[in-house]
């Protein structure tokens, strides 16, 4: 599974997902995960992501520790817990192409929102969403980022909603994801998702990944959110419909 092809395609999506975590509020990391399904079995890019992500969290902890909005990202972790279960049962019951399917779903509504949003289409309540809608949100993201590690947008939309400065935003993703990552290590173990080939995979990636959160962290301050996310949308309608239509024939 490790040789040049691999690197050249894997290393990148760790960089990406080091970078989207660090400073953009992991809302487009999991265009790494699906890279990596349009080539490995999902299960597998699942497996080797997670590790990654967990690590990316110990690294960007410190950089933006007690920058959280506390009570915000307890309302949404109050939700993810119940989201994760549900993504686990789900996951037990699908085929490696029902997976695909949803991770590329997944992807092009994501997409398809942010457009929306961005032409006026979909409304932007200037009210603040209740706690309720927040553990909802909070639901939406266990699921989603168990199934596909693309729990990063229905966080943001309860995060945009309460209206947070940009470090602080960024500091509640940090610390809602950590924990959910945690949550969802257990239950991938017991699926199988983690072998050993998987374990080797991280130890090769885990410097594309510590190095993408740390220019993350810097690009937090510097680099325009715009062109960023613009990037990254296109690779996710690419990649996202390369996945339904492989999930799908």
């Amino acid at each position: 599974m490790i040789d040049a092809f691999f690197l050249a395609v894997a290393g990148p999506a760790a960089f990406f997902a080091g970078i989207s975590k660090g400073g953009f509020g992991s809302g487009a990391a999991f265009a790494s995960s699906a890279i990596l399904a349009l080539f490995l079995d999902p299960g597998v890019a699942l497996g080797i992501m997670l590790p990654l992500l967990m690590l990316i969290d110990l690294a960007t902890l410190r950089p933006y520790w007690k920058t959280w909005n506390w009570a915000d990202a307890r309302v949404l972790i109050a939700g993810a817990v119940p989201g994760v279960i549900i993504g686990a049962v789900l996951y037990r019951l699908s085929e490696p192409d029902v997976i695909r399917v949803l991770i590329g779903g997944v992807s092009l509504a994501f997409v398809a929102w942010q457009a929306a949003k961005s032409a006026g289409l979909v409304p932007v309540s200037r009210n603040r969403l209740s706690p309720m809608a927040g553990v909802v949100a909070g639901a939406v993201t266990g699921f989603t980022s168990f199934v596909s590690h693309a729990g990063g947008p229905p966080a943001a939309v309860y995060l945009l909603s309460q209206r947070l400065g940009k470090t602080e935003y960024q500091g509640t993703t940090v610390l809602v994801f950590w924990v959910v990552n945690i949550v969802k290590f257990v239950p991938y173990a017991f699926l199988g998702l983690f072998t050993a080939q998987t374990a080797l995979a991280d130890l090769v990636l885990a410097p594309f990944a510590l190095i993408g959160a740390w220019v993350g962290v810097i690009a937090h301050r510097a680099v325009p959110e715009r062109l960023f996310f613009g990037l990254t949308y296109t690779l996710l309608v690419i990649t996202g419909a390369k996945l339904v239509f492989d999930g799908l024939t």
